[in-house]
């Protein structure tokens, strides 16, 4: 996928854990949207746990974060409740939102290939357009380095 710097950041609508979500009402304010595999997986816990730590943080950078998985909204809001993940959850089933932002890739799980979330992270500015990706993720400090990024932006 080439990449999508500096044009505006694809839009969407979908069902989230608050209800319909789109991208057009967070105009005016930086968006993180970050895409992760699974609900309730190590790695995806602790991602969500760290992001949710900062989010007082990203808050004072006028920025809003936003999870997305292919798990469904009863899966998203039993992870929410058990993690007290203070922000939403898109349940993209349908895998929209994804192929808009070309995070699922084929990957090799226990020797099978699988198709998939590649964890993946996106900063848009106040403005929707896209200013920085981060993709092939690997959680240790990642939060971090997006809010230093979130702020950067100001």
């Amino acid at each position: 996928m080439t990449t999508l710097i500096g044009k505006p950041a694809p839009l969407f609508t979908a069902e989230s854990t608050i209800g319909p979500i789109s991208l057009e009402q967070c105009q005016g304010r930086a968006v993180v949207l970050y895409f992760y595999p699974k609900d309730n997986t190590p790695g995806c816990t602790t991602e969500s746990q760290n992001f949710r730590d900062l989010h007082p943080e990203f808050l004072d950078a006028s920025t809003v974060v936003i999870g997305v998985s292919r798990d469904s909204l009863k899966s998203h809001q039993n992870f929410q409740g058990k993690y007290e993940l203070p922000f939403p959850l898109i349940a993209d089933t349908d895998e929209t939102v994804c192929n808009l932002y070309g995070v699922i890739k084929q990957k090799n799980m226990y020797g099978k290939q699988v198709r998939g979330i590649e964890r993946s992270t996106f900063l848009i500015d106040a403005y929707g357009r896209l200013v920085q990706e981060w993709r092939g993720v690997k959680v240790p400090n990642h939060a971090n380095e997006v809010l230093q990024a979130a702020r950067s932006i100001g």
